[in-house]
């Protein structure tokens, strides 16, 4: 094969890499693309081209990551992954693996690593990478890279759920979910709900969001139940797709153009996290984004008309 077909058939391979390690989408890319150019430009061919091109887009996501912290630490409300409504990357024997680490939770566990923590983590515990060629990746021994990976499980198994929802009882309360909310019954809406469930906004002040998180079953439900029905009025339309490999929406004006996504956590029967993604710096890679803005203020005048 050429380069060209070589990189190209590990593509989805390095992008899924960059992706668990940086939670960004536009990030993960340019990644990759650096990768290309420094494999394009390299003089000799290595000797297993997906142990370089792994090597390579590895440490760039790491030095990507040390900057981007900075910048999240700045970042106007709470910080969310850009929602990615498919993984490129499939393995039929590591499936499970792949689903969970993709997942918002599991991201979101991932910011508590430092970022040589999380490079390793992900391409041991996700792709299964041997310690020899994590530690030519990161630039480590592979005593030491097995150090960090010692530590980065115990930060992440401290945050994990005791127990995991079926696949398909994730589905059939989303479905549920996504039809109660479409009606605005609170009562429904809210018997679905975990009695600490959170409601998590992320607009990074570029679009209406939360000041914080709404937490509790009641009040979230009477929010949710209070705000969709007006949404609906006024054209607003939700399709039901998977984010980050569990049940979800995207959210779009009259216009089709993007507006949100909305991801659920659900363990044990009930939804214990809702995380809608908001900031339209987040939201180009799926699509036109439309205007949150124009929508909250037509929101608002539908209201007052009707009062």
């Amino acid at each position: 094969m050429s380069k060209v077909e070589e990189f190209e058939e590990l593509r989805p391979l390095l992008f899924s890499i960059a992706y668990r390690i940086l939670g960004s989408v536009g990030e993960a890319e340019d990644a990759v693309q650096e990768t290309w150019l420094r494999f394009d430009g390299s003089a000799t061919l290595p000797a297993s081209t997906k142990a370089f091109l792994s090597a390579a887009v590895t440490r760039i996501s790491i030095d990507v990551l040390r900057s981007a912290r900075v910048r999240r630490e700045e970042y106007v409300g709470p910080w969310l992954p850009e929602p990615l409504l498919s993984d490129p990357y499939q393995d039929p024997g590591r499936a499970v693996e792949l689903a969970d680490s993709v997942s918002m939770a599991a991201l979101l566990l991932l910011e508590r690593l430092s970022p040589l923590e999380r490079a390793v983590f992900v391409l041991r515990e996700v792709f299964a990478f041997g310690f020899d060629e994590i530690a030519a990746a990161v630039g480590r021994s592979e005593a030491a890279c097995r150090q960090l990976l010692v530590r980065a499980r115990r930060h992440m198994e401290a945050g994990r759920p005791r127990f995991a929802a079926d696949r398909q009882e994730r589905q059939e309360l989303a479905t549920r979910f996504f039809d109660a909310l479409k009606d605005g019954d609170v009562g429904g809406l809210q018997n679905l709900l975990a009695a600490d469930v959170q409601l998590v906004g992320d607009g990074g002040g570029k679009a209406p969001q939360l000041a914080k998180a709404v937490i509790g079953a009641e009040n979230v439900a009477r929010m949710l139940g209070a705000v969709f029905p007006w949404l609906i009025r006024i054209d607003v339309t939700f399709e039901p797709h998977e984010v980050n490999g569990h049940p979800g929406a995207i959210f779009r004006d009259r216009d089709g153009k993007i507006l949100h996504t909305m991801a659920l956590d659900a363990l044990g029967g009930q939804i214990q996290t809702i995380r809608m993604v908001i900031n339209p710096d987040k939201l180009g890679h799926i699509g036109p984004v439309g205007d949150a803005w124009a929508v909250d203020r037509e929101v608002k005048q539908a209201r007052r008309q009707r009062s």
